[in-house]
């Protein structure tokens, strides 16, 4: 679209009695005609009227200005300073009829000087208290559940010293052991005295299986921290196999001396023990012994011949 400017063509004055120059448009259809002003097209809406209305609360009336499309909600969060409800707390009675926190003033009919009441509503105070209540118990646990994991990463700061030297072949006082395992048990026992739900819950739960894996951990450096040295070890295991081969070399040195003493108090008897054997030589039996074999050449075979020795 093209636009120009143009003197003006017909006297034009303004309050002042100067000239005002106008601007000129040319449409499309190569019409040129007078500029229109934007802001002219805008429909101003006045703003809506401000009423005052009277709420009734037990003996006392309370008058609140407000807007007129304004809604229920906004004109109880208006009346809980000077009435100390909580805007959850409150039932707006207007012509007999418990109006929702959602409905326009102007939709119901509400007007300049319009009166209505005002009552507590016992049972959702009774919800939001309990919630209250519910908050508050998890805000506690929490913030007992950060102390103890502030405590529990110090110990855990002593639990990794006393690791780092056990397994370097260094020995630490049992005592002190069983004292750390001891205040880990303490905050174990904090943990489960502490009811929560939901995050809370999850986070407790994260806490009391650190504690375990630590306690654990000590356990195992107790144990180990009790046992000897690798060297110490050793030499009693050499020690052991040294008295072991010394028995065996004193064994039969025992037995010869125990011989001995039983042919001395033979003797003193009247009667000599010897180990001394006399030998004869073996003859093969006189009667061969039948062979349990059923073959037909076992049978085949002679009676074997002795030599016999004949005398006059």
């Amino acid at each position: 679209m093209m636009r120009m400017k143009t003197k003006p063509t017909a006297a034009t004055f303004n309050g002042g009695g100067e000239p005002v120059a106008r601007e000129w448009e040319l449409r499309p259809g190569g019409m040129l005609v007078q500029k229109r002003n934007p802001d002219s097209d805008q429909i101003t809406i006045p703003p809506a009227p401000t009423i005052r209305v009277k709420v009734k609360y037990g003996s006392i009336y309370h008058q609140i200005n407000i807007n007129s499309q304004a809604t229920f909600g906004e004109l109880k969060k208006m009346l809980t300073g000077p009435t100390g409800l909580h805007h959850q707390d409150q039932k707006l009675i207007y012509k007999d009829k418990e109006r929702d926190s959602n409905v326009f003033l102007d939709m119901v009919g509400v007007k300049d000087k319009s009166k209505m009441v005002l009552i507590e509503d016992p049972i959702i105070q009774e919800k939001r208290l309990i919630e209250m209540r519910k908050n508050a118990k998890m805000e506690k646990a929490s913030k007992s559940i950060s102390e103890i994991s502030f405590e529990v990463d110090r110990l855990a700061g002593q639990v990794s010293a006393y690791e780092s030297i056990i397994s370097k072949g260094g020995k630490v006082n049992e005592k002190d052991v069983v004292n750390l395992i001891e205040l880990l048990m303490n905050q174990l026992l904090k943990l489960d005295g502490i009811m929560a739900d939901g995050d809370v819950k999850l986070q407790r739960k994260m806490q009391v299986r650190r504690v375990q894996k630590y306690v654990e951990t000590l356990d195992m450096l107790k144990i180990k921290n009790s046992m000897p040295n690798n060297n110490g070890g050793g030499e009693m295991e050499m020690q052991s196999q040294h008295n072991h081969t010394n028995g065996q070399k004193v064994a039969p040195i025992q037995e010869r001396h125990y011989n001995q003493q039983q042919q001395q108090s033979s003797a003193a008897d009247g009667v000599v023990v010897t180990t001394k054997w006399e030998t004869f030589d073996s003859f093969p039996a006189l009667v061969p012994v039948p062979s349990t074999s059923t073959s037909t050449a076992n049978n085949s075979i002679s009676p074997p011949k002795f030599p016999w020795e004949f005398f006059d």
